[in-house]
């Protein structure tokens, strides 16, 4: 009878164990959404920086 109580024991831990918790989903999105976030601000900063390059050569063309 121990040996069974200790099995169910054991199989509820394993299970308990191996579930995702909503914290750790919530954390998983939030984490994700951070790096999407800072992979659009990347973006920006390469698309300025292209447009400051391009008016600092329409302002040195202009000067010449």
């Amino acid at each position: 009878m121990k040996k069974l109580i200790y099995v169910f024991a054991i199989g509820g831990l394993f299970t308990f164990a191996s579930c995702d918790s909503a914290t750790e989903n919530r954390n998983e999105e939030v984490e994700q959404e951070t790096e999407d976030l800072g992979d659009e601000i990347e973006e920006g900063a390469g698309d300025v920086e292209e447009e400051v390059e391009e008016g600092a050569e329409e302002v040195e063309n202009e000067v010449q």
